[in-house]
């Protein structure tokens, strides 16, 4: 599995971490979300895994909680790992990040997680605009 970012961090615990995320074209633009707060940086919608919850179930779940909007078809294209603080957890994580495409399909309400908001973005400037280097890649694959 490819890996991005930070390498490990010699004698830190790190706990292995999955999430599900979105790559979500509309009209030539994709929809992400710009978290504040500990952040502060544009970021594919997604998130963690929760236990006994599909890859699935979370992508849906998560980009409705990250953006408000409701998604069809996901399509797996990939995955990457990376290792990472999370202050929200005050924890250090391995993520293994799923990535997905999907089709918005419609807006059901502003975005419920604390500290997001949704943006509609080139993917020109996702791919250069995004937090993480594994979601540029992403973005950058599919320009």
């Amino acid at each position: 599995m490819r890996k991005y970012g930070d390498p490990q961090k010699s004698g830190v615990r790190y706990t292995r971490r999955p999430g599900a995320y979105a790559l979500l074209p509309l009209n030539g633009k994709l929809l992400v979300t710009y978290q504040g707060g500990s952040q502060n940086e544009f970021q594919l919608p997604g998130g963690g895994i929760d236990p006994g919850e599909s890859p699935i179930a979370a992508l849906h779940r998560e980009v409705w909680e990250e953006t408000g909007w409701r998604i069809a078809r996901p399509r797996f294209v990939g995955r990457f790992r990376r290792y990472a603080y999370l202050p929200e957890y005050d924890m250090w994580a391995e993520k293994i990040c799923l990535i997905y495409t999907a089709r918005p399909v419609r807006k059901l309400c502003d975005p419920i997680e604390s500290s997001h908001t949704a943006h509609w973005i080139t993917p020109e400037h996702a791919a250069t605009a995004l937090g993480n280097a594994g979601d540029r890649a992403f973005v950058a694959s599919i320009i």
